[in-house]
């Protein structure tokens, strides 16, 4: 919204803030179902000239007799952006399956250009390698592996760049020493 303000009004832009600063607080906000107004003062302003007998005690009293404290617990605010929150998590991590690995479980490594430099020099070289075993859980996204010092990087990796090696156990796996 200031950006269109500004685009044409480099001089006086400053003088529309009250306006835009007004426009924003009435909208509904999708988290809490209710406008900032609302929240603040109990109702949702037409004008500028509704706020202006706006009482400055903190006994201000909403329109249906109910002290303002009342009025803000009863609309749940809280529960409606915790609401949201969950809704926005929940669509982030669809698709995503927490992978959790023991000691001892075998996995191939996501080889990142950021982190394998010289192993990812091209496009065709492999994006992938292993297979290594775990040697700890350091927590539910942090483990490390038995990576041999030729890597030239450290041993320990996010859980989103191992890959679980399936239908091979440990002593099917020539290890890397």
């Amino acid at each position: 919204m200031l950006r269109v303000i500004w685009k044409g009004n480099h001089k006086s832009w400053d003088e529309y803030l009250p306006h835009i600063e007004f426009a924003y607080n009435r909208v509904v906000h999708r988290t809490t179902k209710i406008s900032p107004f609302e929240i603040v003062y109990g109702f949702n302003p037409i004008t500028h000239l509704d706020l202006i007998p706006l009482p400055t005690s903190f006994d201000f009293v909403h329109k249906e007799r109910v002290s303002k404290s009342q009025f803000i617990k009863d609309l749940q605010v809280r529960n409606q952006s915790q609401s949201q929150t969950e809704k926005y998590v929940k669509y982030d991590n669809k698709g995503n399956k927490a992978r959790v690995f023991n000691k001892g479980d075998l996995v191939w490594i996501h080889l990142r250009k950021e982190r394998f430099l010289h192993l990812r020099k091209s496009k065709l070289n492999p994006h992938g390698d292993g297979p290594f075993q775990i040697l700890r859980k350091i927590n539910d996204n942090a483990y490390q592996l038995d990576l041999p010092p030729e890597y030239g990087v450290h041993a320990t990796f996010n859980f989103t760049d191992l890959v679980p090696l399936l239908g091979i156990s440990d002593d099917d796996v020539e290890h890397h020493d």
